[in-house]
C-alpha cells in the first residue's frame, strides 16, 4: 500500500511529521510504501513554524492520500486557508480522490477535503476550533479524536493525526503491529476512534 502525503507551504510540521513518523515504522516491517509529495510535482516546504523540508515529488497515483493542515485559523499567508483560496490543491484532491482506497487528514486537512467536495453529508471532524466551520460545508460533524468513515479518515487537531496514523495501521496490518509501532515511539494511543463503516 502507498500512501503519499501531500504537503505545502505553511503546512503544519507536527501534522506530516507525527504520521511520516508512525508509517515510516510501518514500512520497515510490512509492504506499506511512504512519500512526501507537492501537489504538482517536488517542492520546497516551509512550515508554518519555520521547518524546511523537501518533497521530492509530485502527487502521483497512490492507494492513499493524505492530507494535513495548518494556518487556517488566522487565514494565514501560506498554509491550508491559502491553499483553500487559491483551489489549486482541493482541485487535485478531487481529482485523484476516486482512485484512492481510502483518503484522510488531520487537523484543518479536513478543511480541504470540504473544499474539494469530498465530505458533504459524511461524518469527519477537524481541529475543534474549524468545527463550526466545517459544518458549514454540509458535514456531520463529530467530535471524537478519528473518525473512521470507510473511505474516508479524519482526525482532530494536530497530535490526533498520530492516532490516525496508528489507526489506518492497524485497520491494515493489526493492532499488534499498531501498537508495536507505538512502543517503539513511547507514545501512548488514544483510541478515541469513531467507525461509522465498516471497511
Amino acid at each position: 500500500m502507498r500512501i503519499e502525503i501531500v504537503v505545502f507551504d505553511g503546512v503544519d510540521e507536527m501534522d506530516v511529521m507525527g504520521p511520516f513518523e508512525v508509517w515510516s515504522h510501518a514500512a520497515k516491517r510490512t509492504d506499506l510504501e511512504l512519500a512526501l509529495v507537492g501537489a504538482d510535482g517536488p517542492q520546497d516546504v516551509t512550515g508554518m513554524n519555520g521547518l524546511q523540508f523537501r518533497a521530492p515529488g509530485g502527487l502521483g497515483t497512490p492507494d492513499a492520500l493524505f492530507v494535513p493542515g495548518g494556518g487556517w485559523m488566522n487565514r494565514a499567508e501560506h498554509g491550508s486557508w491559502a491553499e483553500a483560496r487559491s483551489g489549486r490543491l482541493a482541485e487535485r484532491i478531487a481529482e485523484v480522490a476516486p482512485g484512492l482506497r481510502w483518503i484522510g487528514s488531520v487537523c484543518t486537512g479536513s478543511m480541504l477535503l470540504a473544499e474539494a467536495g469530498l465530505l458533504k453529508g459524511r461524518p469527519a471532524t477537524t481541529n475543534r476550533s474549524a468545527w463550526d466551520e466545517l459544518a458549514t460545508h454540509g458535514v456531520d460533524v463529530k467530535q471524537n479524536r478519528v473518525v473512521d468513515d470507510g473511505d474516508v479518515l479524519t482526525s482532530g487537531g494536530i497530535t490526533a493525526g498520530i492516532d490516525l496514523a496508528l489507526y489506518v495501521v492497524e485497520r491494515q496490518y493489526g493492532v499488534q503491529t499498531a501498537d508495536g509501532i507505538a512502543a517503539t515511539m513511547e507514545y501512548t494511543r488514544d483510541r478515541d476512534v469513531l467507525i461509522t463503516q465498516a471497511v
